[in-house]
């Protein structure tokens, strides 16, 4: 088998990168199916109650049940919709959220039959701006659903998605700055490994860290900035006219966007698949067991951050929609340019 991979090395990176497009996505998947069951039980247990407890054991089976009832519900379509960009909108939540999976790395490198494989579906040279291209767009399957609506609630909550989405967009890339700064290079891969040998950046750019992790809840519409969807103004927002499957892929996409945003975090900010004292020569020491050691601890950040998504959930009120802009135009983005000339005196060459 080492001598055919070595003869035929496409067909190895064929079959790795399959095998890599279905690990992780089946783990985005996974995740973003059992959020709604981590963010019942942790809001439960926030407020002294059970959460749920009745299909499988301690409720796991709940949100099997969940998927089963939107499959099988009633798919009603309102006849004043324009239902080509209807149809579409739930789609283009969920798509570049599984898309950005494919330049996050998630372990060191593996060897295998004799190859060398990268954990990351795809390790491009340009890897952030492929996310931020990517992310981007899902700011038009929430603006089409309240477009396509034709309804006054959806209308009012993609209108407030569009100019949320794109005014934290700025902070987001401007936050990430110091680190390419840092880094000289927006190769993900290379800036973990930058942060292995190193120090951490979320404690060398704290400043920078915040403004991401801000701009993460914003661009994920989640609390305290769901006013896109804002259940006790807009009835339900950008999605009240869906039902069935496609109220489900909303869900599902903000639901992937947070697993994403997670990884991001943990990539750019919270040293990747690094454990505290560890170099990079001791992961390759250890071969595949230090990327499985990798692994493990680069989805244990991430699930940690997932934890901290639902737990600000249930603890920070929403903005009303001035706050909102206030914040994001008068704070958080000279907070990102103040992170770069701090990014800029830290790297100076002495």
């Amino acid at each position: 088998m080492n001598e055919f991979f070595a003869e035929y090395p496409l067909v190895f990176t064929m079959a790795t990168t399959l095998a890599k497009i279905v690990l992780f996505t089946h783990i985005g998947l996974i995740l973003a199916a059992y959020m709604p069951w981590v963010e019942r039980k942790v809001s439960a247990w926030m407020q002294d109650r059970v959460g749920p407890n009745r299909v499988g054991y301690a409720g796991l089976g709940q949100p099997i049940a969940d998927a089963l009832k939107f499959i099988f519900k009633e798919d009603p379509v309102p006849g004043h919709v324009d239902k080509v960009l209807f149809t579409l909108a739930p789609a283009l939540t969920v798509i570049p959220a599984i898309l950005v999976l494919a330049v996050v790395p998630f372990a060191p490198a593996v060897s295998l039959f004799g190859q060398t494989a990268q954990m990351a579906i795809a390790d491009l040279s340009v890897g952030i701006l492929f996310v931020f291209a990517f992310s981007s767009l899902a700011v038009y399957g929430i603006t089409l659903a309240g477009w396509a609506s034709n309804s006054k609630y959806p209308l009012i909550g993609g209108v407030r998605s569009a100019a949320q989405m794109v005014s934290y967009e700025l902070c987001l890339g401007l936050s990430v700055v110091g680190v390419f700064m840092a880094a000289q290079t927006l190769r993900l891969t290379d800036i973990v490994e930058l942060q292995v040998d190193g120090y951490w950046n979320m404690f060398t750019q704290p400043i920078g860290f915040l403004v991401f992790v801000i701009a993460a809840f914003a661009e994920t519409n989640r609390l305290p900035f769901d006013l896109p969807e804002a259940e006790t103004e807009l009835v339900a927002g950008y999605h009240t006219e869906y039902g069935s499957m496609k109220f489900a892929m909303f869900f599902a996409g903000e639901y992937m966007a947070m697993f994403v945003f997670s990884c991001l975090v943990a990539v750019l900010f919270m040293g990747g698949w690094d454990v505290p004292f560890m170099s990079n020569e001791s992961f390759a020491a250890l071969g595949n067991w230090g990327a499985a050691l990798g692994f493990v601890a680069f989805l244990t950040k991430v699930l940690l951050f997932l934890f901290f998504y639902v737990w600000v959930r249930f603890t920070i009120p929403r903005f009303k929609f001035d706050q909102l802009m206030h914040l994001g135009w008068k704070v958080l983005i000279p907070l990102s340019l103040l992170n770069i000339l701090w990014a800029g005196l830290w790297n100076m060459p002495s």
